[in-house]
């Protein structure tokens, strides 16, 4: 048995020095003091590190086929009313939502930009004092009112109650409504009067879109669109105005659901317009994004990136349509965000290699100072006594 414990004694490889044969330097101390305060130091970091999260990121194709993608805008206009701005988007698969009414909402703005109190959506509120009847007379007590949509209608049946189921009618038909006054609903509304009062107002457009994940371009734009020989035109006869000021500040736009460290670079964009009229293009390059924090809780979202561009309506002969546009695509890679916790045997690992390395280096610089002294006083001693 005893000679078993003197083989196992023999592989210590910590053999003890008497301290009797201990020699302690000032050089050693000082050495000592910093190598302890360097250990906690890189200790205490590499212990935040444990505790945190760290995110992993990963790059891979985008393989999810049938999705939406939802668009979430608030935009402000300071000289462009509520009454006259429309919101259309459309893709390259052709579908198309025009003057998007759902899912968003107006606010009037004074010229400080101080919020109105909101009307009803549409233009002005019908008068029904006696209003004129699609057969050419004015309504009476025992008839109901269908009103004339004047050459828009598609039935001998269809009514057009209001200037805005006029506006509605000419759009299908691919007609622009050159004189509101002419059309007595428009006129009894008092279409073009509210213009006018609105006059020198600005409108916060706020909400959200859900369309096909494809490229595609939503655009704000005055006036109602419609389709007239296969090119997209909107209405801005109905105005009276030659040109249309598209200053416009950019309060948020997302491409998704918000998650920990999105940048989103057009939130809080400012453009101020400085000629008469033109159109202001943002293209939009939207990357997938996967988001999955440490509780396994994913989120579907994505990141953008956009450049800019102004085109004024002398530079596209007058065929440039005043207005804000996106125009979008979407990366074909997908960057995933995963959160995890660094495991305590990794961590346990950094903190032997932490107080090791610090431990060794400090010992080799100790030795260095103490053996260079040491030499040094030698080589002072031959001298005297040479």
């Amino acid at each position: 048995m005893d000679g078993f414990i003197n083989k196992l004694r023999s592989l210590d490889a910590y053999p003890k020095i008497n301290e009797d044969f201990y020699s302690r330097t000032l050089s050693g101390g000082v050495i000592t003091l910093v190598s302890s305060v360097v250990m906690l130091l890189l200790f205490i970091s590499e212990l935040r590190l444990y505790l945190h999260a760290v995110t992993e990121t990963k790059l891979v194709v985008d393989t999810s086929r049938g999705e939406t993608l939802r668009i979430n805008f608030d935009v402000t206009f300071p000289a462009l009313p509520c009454s006259i701005l429309s919101l259309d988007a459309m893709d390259i698969s052709g579908e198309q939502h025009l003057d998007v009414k759902h899912d968003i909402i107006k606010k009037r703005l004074d010229a400080h930009g101080n919020v109105i109190e909101s009307r009803q959506d549409g233009i002005g509120a019908p008068k029904i004092e006696k209003p004129l009847q699609r057969h050419g007379g004015r309504l009476e007590h025992n008839e109901t009112y269908c009103g004339s949509c004047y050459g828009g209608e598609t039935s001998d049946e269809e009514c057009c109650n209001s200037c805005e189921d006029v506006r509605e009618a000419y759009r299908k038909k691919g007609w622009g409504m050159s004189n509101p006054d002419l059309i007595d609903q428009c006129k009894r509304e008092g279409f073009l009067q509210r213009i006018k009062d609105e006059e020198g107002e600005g409108c916060n457009i706020y909400g959200f879109l859900e369309v096909n994940k494809v490229a595609g371009n939503f655009h704000f734009a005055p006036g109602k669109s419609f389709y007239q020989s296969g090119v997209h035109v909107h209405d801005l006869l109905a105005f009276q105005k030659d040109s249309f000021n598209i200053s416009h500040k950019i309060n948020r736009l997302t491409f998704g659901d918000y998650f920990p460290g999105v940048v989103n670079p057009l939130d809080g964009v400012l453009w101020t317009h400085q000629t008469p009229s033109g159109m202001y293009q943002y293209f939009i390059k939207v990357v997938p994004t996967v988001y999955t924090d440490v509780s396994g809780h994913t989120i579907q979202s994505n990141q953008f990136s956009v450049t800019e561009h102004f085109m004024s309506a002398e530079q596209a002969h007058f065929q440039a349509l005043p207005g804000v546009f996106f125009f979008y695509d979407l990366s074909p890679i997908k960057v995933t965000f995963t959160e995890e916790h660094i495991s305590f045997l990794h961590f346990l690992t950094n903190v032997c290699a932490i107080i090791g390395g610090v431990f060794t280096v400090s010992g080799i610089l100790d030795s260095f100072i103490y053996h260079g002294h040491r030499a040094i006083k030698k080589k002072m001693e031959i001298g005297k006594f040479s």
